[in-house]
């Protein structure tokens, strides 16, 4: 066990020295002797007080307890003297406090240490050995002794709230929690070059120092590195360690090292986060910190502490221990999800992901898994494709869990809208447009280069559902994509592994990717894959051949402007092209071009059966338009003949029908014109 330090000064004081050494009350004794599991008072004066304390009972006298303690004077009052035996099971700090609190009552000098300090503090105040009862009581002399000795001492600080973890809730309510957090966050804060106290990792100093080394003042040679509290703190138990980071976020540290000192406390306690799965610490990941993990120096004598809740695996009877360790490894993820701070970068983006698998596996709660997805799209640039092959843990049919890559991209997106449209982007976009602009297009990009390297990787599953590939391959934009090779090797998997797919099917797959965004690598393989539909072969060599052509022109034009010919240039340019492009371009040169010839031989023919038909059709088009007006015409005086017939029928009818119902008129003679003779 490391002694006790006064490093503010604390050696002057008579406390400093750990011992307590209180008046006698006149009962001469030797010490204690345990037997087995009892304790007995070396003295001449039989015992008459027993106290149990679970499988332990001490044989005491009750004039020095009651004299010291209010809880057992009361005890003894209310029985009247009568009580020869008391039960304190639940007193904090069990067997081994109440051995060091009835020593102070018999005025055994006591050794006070970081290790006993807090359970003593708690058992003091649990008998109530206040000053009421006599001056520089228990309670007293362990508050000192933790305000000027254990708070000023790094170590110290580090084992008494390491040693809290079984006195809750007395150790709360005493407030040593919160006082060595604070202790433990200001000099976690201090300035490296001012610390001169030890911290597990520092390099021992040499047995025989030179004569500058000697002196106190003198700094240590050894640059102390940012990183130093790391891995004391690490041991603590995770409602401890989020109290203390709490108050160094308080006091204003880098949230660099604050998410640094989070994932060194992750690859300690939480083993399946690790690159390898066991041991090797995710600490590589940030620039400038240490490995110092399995460092040695430990924590004084708290060695007991093994360290670390390994993965579980399943396994007939321990399913009790299991479900404990699962519990407490659920317990440490949501605790450090909540404790890394908000900014962007305090933590890996790969430290994000492992820490996300692991919350679906130990079903986190959803808040939680929700903000961890957010906290990923934020840097989702920074993420490879080992650690987004997240296994599905749900009932999914799917081998790895596509859905959260998708919600993580659609995270991403958000996040990058939302930053160019903020008012403060806005201002720096004033600034610096240029440098905005091909940030977020370079993220955009890396971004789709990982989203089509993990649809390459995922298209190979059965179960994937053509709409999940196609939405996935669909969510970035036109822009995000400058080449899409890495999507048609995606299609070109996907296609592979569903061979069942109908030709309908295979056109809307293909349909992710543009043509005249492939390679000419690209293009040869598509030419003669046979898995795509003949439609997107015929635009693949027509994209091929544009680009060749317009290789072969703008050499061309080039050369032209040197004032050379144009003909010779472009052959040799051609010859050149070839010759500059891959080898796997130039072996397959023929049968490609034999393959143009022919689709453009069947191009042809169709064409030209196209212009017969077409030909034909207008042909019958105006025969037809002929006979229906001559239809037309013949139909239109037909029936005005009709018409006119039908109307000189009906008046006639209508005379005569008229003329009978009439009177019939006197019949008039004609009128008989007088001839003229001149």
């Amino acid at each position: 066990m490391w002694e006790s330090e006064s490093e503010c000064g604390a050696g002057g004081r008579d406390y400093a020295t750990g011992a307590l050494a209180p008046a006698k009350h006149g009962l001469n004794t030797d010490g204690f002797e345990q037997r087995g599991q009892s304790w007995y008072v070396t003295t001449d004066i039989p015992s008459d007080f027993l106290v149990q304390i679970g499988d332990f009972s001490f044989h005491l006298h009750k004039y020095p307890l009651i004299s010291r303690s209010g809880r057992l004077n009361r005890i003894m009052y209310e029985a009247n003297d009568l009580e020869n035996k008391i039960v304190l099971n639940d007193l904090p700090g069990g067997a081994e406090a109440f051995e060091l609190a009835a020593k102070f009552c018999y005025g055994i000098a006591v050794d006070l240490t970081a290790a006993n300090i807090s359970g003593l503090r708690c058992a003091a105040e649990f008998l109530e050995m206040t000053e009421d009862l006599e001056e520089g009581n228990l309670i007293f002399k362990t508050e000192a002794f933790l305000s000027y000795v254990v708070l000023s001492s790094w170590r110290d600080s580090i084992i008494v709230l390491k040693s809290c973890e079984n006195l809750s809730p007395w150790a709360e309510n005493l407030q040593i929690v919160r006082r060595c957090g604070e202790s433990i966050a200001w000099k976690a804060c201090a300035n490296p070059k001012g610390i001169r106290w030890a911290y597990t990792g520092k390099p021992p100093r040499p047995s025989s120092p030179k004569w500058n080394e000697m002196k106190e003042s003198s700094p240590s040679r050894t640059p102390v590195p940012p990183d130093w509290w790391f891995e004391d703190v690490s041991i603590l138990r995770i409602d401890h360690f989020v109290r203390v980071i709490t108050a160094i976020k308080v006091k204003g540290m880098r949230y660099e090292l604050i998410g640094a000192s989070i994932m060194h406390y992750a690859a300690k306690w939480l083993p399946g986060l690790t690159k390898d799965g066991a041991g090797t610490p995710l600490m590589d990941e940030m620039g400038g910190i240490r490995e110092n993990i399995n460092g040695g120096g430990g924590i004084g004598n708290c060695s007991s502490w093994k360290g670390g809740l390994h993965m579980i695996v399943a396994s007939g009877k321990d399913d009790m221990i299991q479900a404990v360790q699962s519990k407490d490894q659920r317990m440490i993820i949501e605790s450090l999800i909540s404790t890394i701070p908000p900014q962007k970068d305090s933590v890996s983006c790969s430290f994000l992901l492992r820490l996300l698998r692991m919350a679906n596996m130990l079903k986190v709660a959803p808040a939680l898994v929700t903000e961890l997805e957010k906290r990923v799209g934020m840097q989702f640039e920074q993420a490879t494709l080992s650690d987004l092959l997240i296994p599905s843990f749900n009932k999914s049919e799917t081998t790895y869990d596509v859905d959260l890559v998708q919600r993580l991209l659609e995270h991403f997106l958000v996040q990058e809208q939302t930053e160019c449209t903020s008012p403060s982007s806005q201002h720096f976009a004033d600034k610096h447009e240029g440098n905005q602009q091909r940030g977020g297009t370079n993220a955009k990009m890396r971004v789709a280069r990982l989203v089509d390297s993990y649809l390459t990787e995922v298209a190979r599953d059965r179960n994937l559902t053509l709409t999940k590939f196609q939405v996935l391959a669909e969510a970035l934009p036109e822009s995000a994509r400058t080449c899409d090779d890495g999507l048609y090797r995606a299609i070109d998997s996907y296609l592979k592994a569903h061979p069942s797919l109908s030709e309908h099917e295979r056109k809307r797959l293909c349909r992710v990717m543009d043509c005249q965004k492939l390679s000419i690598d690209a293009c040869l393989h598509a030419a003669q894959n046979e898995r795509l539909p003949l439609r997107v072969v015929v635009q693949v060599l027509f994209s091929e051949q544009v680009k060749i052509s317009n290789a072969i022109a703008n050499s061309a034009l080039k050369e032209a402007t040197a004032g050379e010919s144009q003909y010779q240039p472009m052959v040799s340019n051609r010859k050149t092209l070839l010759e500059g492009t891959p080898q796997s371009f130039q072996e397959g040169w023929a049968a490609a071009k034999k393959d143009i010839n022919t689709l453009k031989f069947e191009l042809e023919s169709v064409k030209a059966k196209y212009l017969e038909l077409q030909n034909d059709m207008e042909t019958l088009q105006r025969q037809f338009d002929k006979l229906t007006k001559q239809k037309h015409g013949s139909a239109w005086s037909s029936g005005w003949k009709k018409l006119s017939k039908l109307t000189k029928m009906t008046g006639v009818d209508s005379q005569d029908n008229l003329g009978s119902q009439l009177p019939a008129d006197p019949v008039k003679k004609p009128r008989r014109w007088r001839n003229s003779i001149s």
